[in-house]
């Protein structure tokens, strides 16, 4: 049988059948035609529906659903308004019952991809979800442009560079929402610049929004594209007349042409540089730039799932890999003999020595580093930790990390992760260097969208 028997080529335009079979990592049906596999935003398993081809690739295409001959059992009608021009929720066509069995899936496909774990031998858990799968997210932040003379704040649309103002969203929380509108208004009547990467290189990028669900305290966060902010004393003084419950209000430079949203550079404009939030019994201090998970409730029961799979008997020397603000190492701390965390964010370090002082904690150490230098570092110092726990990026941990944590021979190692596919390749990179995979937890931190974190045990065999 020729290749071209095997694998018909598929033409933009062209329409076809295709049954999806499983959902893929963002959230898009999968489905074959001809041993071509094409994925189709939109679609759920089970499905048999009618594509047009949009696109096509060498080893992929690309679609979009015609008709749904056969209905998901699943499938149910999106809550949001704009849910199919925002983009920012993937799932809000699916029950929140399916979601959860979906997203144990994608974190199955993963380790089938990426591992050598054989099939029924991986030890998956269900994914772990949530009574009120909205307005769970503590955390906006909304590029800023001018839309026919309209100051609009919001994403982008799926696939292109145009935002899409948010006025309302069912997965943040209420208050970000009112903030971030008021922002818009106020922008609009001083009429301060406002940053375009081509007409204006000036004036406000973005607007971030951070709400303490425990405390109620509100942190908004102006990034500008210079230090100049125009009309900052007016500006601010109309801020806090109209937010009298925002409890700081700072500027963020963030002057390269970059995807990314903070700068170096923060500047306290009202009120204190932080503002408190509580997780169970622990409160934390948070900057504007300071990691800590947008969705508080769900990060109890991340947490809980964390410290239970460190299986920690309170004698256990803990690295917090990662750290940020502390937050996991904190979690931990009241059941270990010392947690030492490093991170290379020196405001992100300085949040996790004063919540930790705040605490009254004594067995907690932190520094400023890479941890592939700082855990080499401790080693010369005498310093062999039993348990490291590691929350790194969407991108997962630098190899030379995994490469010294593995040498590091801890009993057990924690990988708290938002993304299986670097999860699961990390994992087989740690599992050819001694580890053993004991447990895979998926947990629902973003109900409505594609993402799942997972919390992943494992114990060091050598």
């Amino acid at each position: 049988m020729t290749r071209e028997m095997v694998k018909a080529p598929l033409k933009i335009g062209q329409t076809l059948p295709l049954s999806i079979k499983r959902l893929g990592i963002n959230g898009e049906g999968i489905g074959f035609y001809k041993r071509t596999v094409v994925f189709v935003p939109g679609a759920l398993p089970g499905e048999e529906i009618t594509v047009s081809i949009q696109r096509v690739f060498p080893n992929r295409a690309e679609g979009t659903v015609v008709d749904i001959k056969k209905k998901s059992p699943q499938r149910v009608v999106p809550p949001c308004p704009i849910y199919e021009e925002c983009g920012g929720c993937q799932l809000q066509h699916l029950s929140y019952h399916g979601q959860l069995k979906e997203k144990k899936d994608i974190v199955r496909q993963a380790f089938e991809r990426y591992t050598n774990i054989k099939q029924g031998k991986l030890p998956l858990k269900p994914t772990i979800g949530m009574d009120k799968p909205f307005e769970y997210r503590n955390k906006s932040q909304l590029p800023v442009a001018i839309e026919k003379g309209k100051v609009i704040a919001g994403l982008y649309r799926l696939n292109t560079h145009r935002l899409i103002d948010l006025d309302q969203c069912l997965v943040q929380h209420p208050q970000t929402v009112k903030v971030t509108n008021v922002v818009k208004r106020v922008l609009q009547d001083l009429k301060v610049p406002i940053y375009h990467e081509k007409k204006n290189r000036h004036g406000i990028r973005t607007i971030v929004v951070r709400t303490g669900f425990e405390t109620g305290q509100t942190q908004l966060v102006l990034v500008t594209a210079d230090r100049e902010l125009p009309r900052q004393k007016l500006l601010v003084q109309e801020l806090t007349k109209r937010l009298q419950d925002v409890t700081s209000i700072v500027q963020n430079v963030n002057s390269k042409k970059t995807s990314l949203v903070f700068g170096d550079e923060t500047i306290a404009l009202y009120g204190p540089e932080t503002i408190k939030e509580k997780l169970g019994e622990l409160s934390f201090d948070l900057s504007a730039r300071a990691f800590f998970q947008l969705n508080p409730e769900q990060t109890v029961t991340l947490y809980d799932e964390a410290k239970k799979a460190a299986n920690l008997t309170g004698k256990e020397k803990v690295v917090d890999a990662y750290c940020g603000a502390g937050t996991i190492g904190l979690w931990l701390a009241p059941f270990a003999a010392e947690v030492r965390g490093m991170d290379v964010i020196e405001e992100s370090v300085r949040n996790a020595k004063e919540n930790a002082e705040r605490q009254g904690f004594t067995n907690t150490h932190y520094e400023t580093g890479k941890a592939e230098v700082v855990l080499p570092k401790w080693a010369k110092e005498g310093f062999k930790p039993d348990v490291i726990v590691v929350d790194p990026p969407r991108t997962g941990c630098d190899d030379a990390f995994l490469k010294t944590a593995s040498a590091m021979k801890p009993k057990r190692l924690v990988y708290v992760s938002c993304n299986p596919s670097t999860l699961a390749k990390d994992v087989d990179t740690l599992m050819k260097n001694g580890f053993e995979v004991e447990s895979i937890t998926p947990v629902d931190m973003f109900p409505q969208t594609a993402h799942v974190e997972v919390v992943c045990a494992l114990t060091y065999k050598g």
